[in-house]
């Protein structure tokens, strides 16, 4: 009887949770400020091929679907293993599944930011390599890791602390800057039902620190990130299927 009970209550929030992506239409609030006026010029920032399909597809949707423009920065063709050249291609190839422009996505094999667990990444180097993306492409808001970068990843927060020594040195003083929000393990795999923890951390903070931005084309992210075929193994097909990550972001901004 129990087990029914459990069984029942599960299969219930899971439907909640689809209704929530397909059928809830919340007015939006991220960089919304309600006209066309007012679309921004976005630059997300990651480390790696495969980190904008794998982490920040709903933002990358949502953003989209909004019509701002979004330029993409990844600080390196992810070549710990020799594949750089074909990881390179196939973000390329993800971002056409994603509807970012190419001529927007600047990929850097810079020999300073290799891909590496070992790899330790100059902030100031980075913070550099930003500075001349947002100053060239007039950006408006900047969207990257936060210090623990999902994964524990080094470059993942080398790229974070970059953002940050940017925002400290050269910024301009008009840029926003927001960070992906890092999640216990236990609710980085709980797939859709992060959707509702997610909402609660977002209604625990003062309005507009925090946004919680839903995915309504969660397929779109499986495609985008079988574009990365050196990556789709196994057990990234199930991170993908399970991960929270898939299905909702929830975006703090950097102060």
């Amino acid at each position: 009887m129990g087990l029914i009970f459990i069984i029942i209550s599960i299969s219930i929030v899971w439907v909640a949770s689809l209704w929530k992506i397909f059928f809830s239409h919340s007015k939006p609030t991220f960089l919304n400020e309600g006209t066309p006026l007012h679309k921004k010029n976005v630059l997300l920032v990651v480390a790696h091929p495969d980190d904008e399909s794998m982490f920040f597809s709903p933002t990358i949707n949502y953003l989209t679907s909004k019509g701002h423009n979004l330029y993409l920065l990844c600080l390196s063709i992810g070549n710990a293993d020799g594949m750089g050249s074909s990881r390179k291609d196939e973000l390329y190839r993800a971002c056409v599944v994603h509807k970012i422009q190419l001529q927007q996505v600047n990929v850097l094999d810079h020999p300073e930011l290799q891909d590496g667990f070992g790899q330790v990444w100059n902030h100031g180097l980075v913070a550099q390599i930003i500075e001349e993306e947002v100053y060239s492409h007039v950006i408006d808001v900047i969207i990257t890791f936060d210090s623990y970068g999902v994964s524990g990843h080094c470059n993942h927060g080398d790229v974070h602390y970059g953002v940050r020594k940017f925002l400290h040195d050269s910024s301009p003083g008009n840029i926003e800057a927001w960070e992906l929000v890092s999640i216990n393990i236990m609710r980085k795999y709980s797939g859709l039902f992060d959707i509702w923890m997610s909402n609660l951390d977002v209604m625990q903070h003062p309005s507009g620190v925090m946004h919680c931005l839903l995915n309504e084309h969660p397929l779109k992210s499986f495609q985008a990130m079988a574009e990365h075929s050196s990556q789709w193994v196994w057990f990234r097909k199930l991170f993908v299927s399970f991960s929270s990550y898939t299905y909702v972001n929830t975006l703090r901004k950097i102060d």
